[in-house]
């Protein structure tokens, strides 16, 4: 049968979700997980693979094996044996025409922008920083223009393998959370899309707050969008604020809802 399961992670101290030969990976602790719970090897596929230090409150993954178990002990046996910064939050069984990625409509990642003179002690590893206070209406303006069917490729990552840099983008809105004054500020970031290419989020992210400290206008940020060369962006941003928030599915097949869409729970 196959099942698919919800996880939560906080991917400081992993190398990404996808296998490593060091073991060190979200994958090889899941899948060592499985095999203590299951007392077999199997085999995971991801709905999106996260990179090194990326979160995910909503990640999905499905599985192949001739055991059965009830959802609550897929949930209970598979944390017993995982780090306490992984943890399965759901599991259901599935038809076998389910994938958790080819069956995903869309997918959502919100990215957790500390803007603060400042950087914070306590949110080391998961927020972004930038220490110059942004214009967040410059940067609505510049993210509208990324929305509909566009090619990514000023945004797309040198080695990443997707057939076509061509994307579709659902959502692309940033809004300004918590009680802070005007020097101080936590954004969310949130860019929801039929699928991404590799680094397309915080290259994003970095263009956007160019855009807000007012080191590109907007005419630029057009440009640079419509040209489609990654060399005239700005810099990849750090991985700390990235969240993989939502993976989302036909409702035929039934599966839970997300219990946290958003970074800090609001």
């Amino acid at each position: 049968m196959r099942v698919a399961l919800g996880l939560e992670y906080r991917g400081t101290r992993y190398c990404g979700w996808q296998t490593q030969p060091a073991g060190c990976a979200v994958q090889d602790h899941l899948e060592r997980a499985l095999e203590k719970f299951l007392g077999a090897s199997v085999a995971t596929v991801c709905a999106g693979r996260t990179d090194t230090g990326v979160h995910a409150l909503a990640q999905v993954v499905h599985i192949d094996t001739e055991m059965e178990r009830d959802d609550v002990s897929w949930i209970r046996g598979t944390n017993t044996s995982l780090p306490s910064d992984i943890r399965v939050v759901w599991a259901k069984q599935v038809p076998e025409d389910f994938h958790a990625r080819f069956s995903a409509t869309s997918r959502t990642y919100h990215y957790a922008l500390l803007n603060d003179p400042v950087e914070s002690a306590t949110l080391t590893g998961m927020v972004g920083w930038f220490h110059t206070l942004l214009d967040i209406g410059r940067m609505r303006e510049a993210a509208e223009l990324l929305l509909g069917e566009h090619d990514f490729s000023a945004y797309r990552a040198s080695e990443c393998q997707a057939k076509t840099p061509v994307k579709t983008m659902y959502e692309a809105s940033i809004e300004r959370i918590g009680h802070f004054d005007k020097t101080h500020q936590m954004l969310i970031l949130q860019f929801r899309g039929n699928a991404f290419l590799h680094h397309m989020v915080r290259n994003i992210v970095g263009e956007l707050v160019y855009v807000g400290a007012g080191r590109r206008s907007l005419p630029e940020f057009r440009t640079i969008f419509e040209g489609r060369d990654r060399t005239r962006a700005a810099p990849t941003f750090v991985a700390d604020g990235l969240y993989l928030c939502d993976i989302a599915y036909d409702a035929r097949f039934g599966l839970p809802p997300v219990r946290n869409r958003h970074p800090f729970g609001h």
